[in-house]
C-alpha cells in the first residue's frame, strides 16, 4: 500500500492491481490444465494397458516355448575299426537329416572314442541310439531286441544290433616288389586281421595299418593283407596295385543298436532310414561298403570284448582253427 499525499488516504496502486489479477489468472489457468490433463490419462488408461498387453506377449522372452512334440535323440558313434576315407559320424548326420524332414523329431549325433564311451558308461551315462564296432561291449545288456536277423549282432536269442556299413579285407599284390615274398597283415584298432589270414590260408606278419601300408609301396612286402582303408589309400595316390576280396571272414562292422524303449519308434526310423536304398548307394562316399553286398562267410560277435578279441588273436596266431571256430558265427 502507497500513501496518496493529495487525498491524505490509502489507494492500492494500479500495478498491484494488476499482478494480483494475473496471478489470479495464472491460477485459474493451471487448474483448467490440470483439470484436463487428469481427463486426458483417464480416457486414455484402458488403451494404455492394451498397448502393454500387446508388447509383452511380443517381446517378451518367457512367451516363447518349444514345440511340445520335439523329440531329442541322442546318438553316439564310436569307431573301433578304421573306416575308409570319410567320417561314420557325418554320415549318420545324413542320414538323420532325411528322417528329420518328417518333423518333430531331432537326432544329436555325437562322435567318442572308445575309451570315452567306456568312461560315459561307467558315469551312467546312456544314449538312445548306439553306433559302434568290435571290441565295445559295454551296453550290450542295455540293448533292445531289433525286428532284424543277424548272426554278428545276436545276443541271447535276440538280434540287438544291425550292421549299418561295414568293410572287407583285401589281399593287394605289388607287382613291383622284386624278390619280396613275404606278407605283411595290416592291423587297424580292434580288427582280427589274424583270423582273417587263418581263414583264408595266408601266413604273414603284423604291422600297424600305416606302417604296414607304406612298407608295402616301397618293395619291402610283395603281398598287404588289408582293409577298404587301404582301397581309399591307393586310389587316392593313384598307385596301381592288384586287389582281391577275401571273404571267409570279416568283422569290418559298423553297428547299430537301440537303447531306449520310450523313444523307440524314432530310434528304429533311423536304422530304417540307415539301411535304405538311397543311404547304403551313398557309403561309396565315406569308402565303405553296402550291407546287402556282403559274401563274407564267418564273423564273430560285435560283442566280443577287448579281453576275449586278444585271446582269439593268439589262437588264430597259433593257427588253432579248431577252437577258434567254437567263437566264429556264420554270416
Amino acid at each position: 500500500m502507497f500513501l496518496c499525499p493529495s487525498a491524505g488516504r490509502a489507494q492500492t496502486h494500479p500495478l498491484l492491481i494488476f499482478k494480483r489479477h494475473a496471478e489470479r489468472s495464472r491460477r485459474i489457468n493451471y487448474s483448467d490444465m490440470t483439470a484436463k490433463l487428469k481427463k486426458i490419462i483417464l480416457g486414455s488408461l484402458p488403451f494404455l494397458v492394451s498397448l502393454a498387453i500387446v508388447a509383452a506377449l511380443i517381446f517378451y522372452p518367457h512367451g516363447e516355448t518349444p514345440p511340445s512334440r520335439l523329440t531329442v535323440v541322442r546318438v553316439w558313434n564310436v569307431d573301433t575299426f578304421e573306416g575308409g576315407k570319410g567320417s561314420r559320424t557325418s554320415f549318420l548326420k545324413r542320414a538323420a537329416a532325411v528322417t528329420e524332414e518328417a518333423g518333430g523329431v531331432y537326432y544329436l549325433i555325437t562322435s567318442y572314442t572308445q575309451e570315452g564311451a567306456e568312461a560315459a558308461f561307467h558315469n551312467g551315462e546312456r544314449p538312445d541310439v548306439l553306433s559302434f564296432g568290435i571290441g565295445f561291449s559295454a551296453y550290450a545288456e542295455e540293448s533292445l531286441p531289433l525286428p532284424y536277423v543277424c548272426a554278428g549282432g545276436k545276443l541271447g536269442g535276440d538280434t540287438l544290433a544291425v550292421p549299418w556299413c561295414r568293410g572287407a579285407y583285401y589281399l593287394f599284390t605289388n607287382g613291383k616288389a622284386g624278390g619280396a615274398e613275404e606278407t605283411v597283415l595290416s592291423v587297424g584298432g580292434e580288427n582280427l586281421v589274424e583270423v582273417a589270414a587263418l581263414k583264408n590260408g595266408i601266413a604273414g606278419k603284423t604291422a600297424e595299418s600305416l606302417t604296414a601300408y607304406t612298407d608295402f609301396l616301397a618293395g619291402k612286402f610283395r603281398y598287404l593283407l588289408g582293409t577298404q582303408r587301404d582301397v581309399c589309400r591307393f586310389a587316392a595316390r593313384g598307385a596301381a596295385v592288384e586287389m582281391r576280396e577275401l571273404t571267409a571272414y570279416n568283422d569290418l562292422y559298423q553297428y547299430i543298436s537301440v537303447l531306449s524303449a520310450e523313444k523307440r519308434t524314432e530310434c528304429l526310423a533311423l536304422v530304417s532310414a540307415l539301411l535304405s536304398e538311397q543311404m547304403q548307394a551313398a557309403l561309396a562316399d565315406i569308402g565303405m561298403l553296402p550291407v546287402g553286398g556282403d559274401r563274407s562267410g564267418q564273423t564273430v560277435s560285435v560283442f566280443t570284448d577287448s579281453e576275449a578279441l586278444s585271446a582269439l588273436r593268439q589262437l588264430a596266431s597259433a593257427g588253432d582253427e579248431k577252437n577258434l571256430d567254437k567263437f566264429l558265427k556264420t554270416v
